[in-house]
């Protein structure tokens, strides 16, 4: 066998396994948010800006 082509793991790979971790966990947090989101009824706010017509002045 040749131990060149697979070198050993050294310590860098701690980090790329809590970078992973955390990064799983923000996108479930996240899913979790747009879901809750979701649940709430729709937003009744008329569309645009309603305050943007007032800044015109004749």
């Amino acid at each position: 066998m040749n131990d060149k082509a697979n070198p050993p793991k050294t310590g860098g790979g701690g980090r790329k396994d809590r970078l992973a971790e955390a990064l799983r966990a923000n996108l479930q947090k996240r899913k979790a948010q747009t879901r809750s989101r979701r649940t709430g009824s729709a937003d009744q706010r008329p569309e645009g800006l309603p305050a943007a017509g007032k800044m015109h002045k004749d």
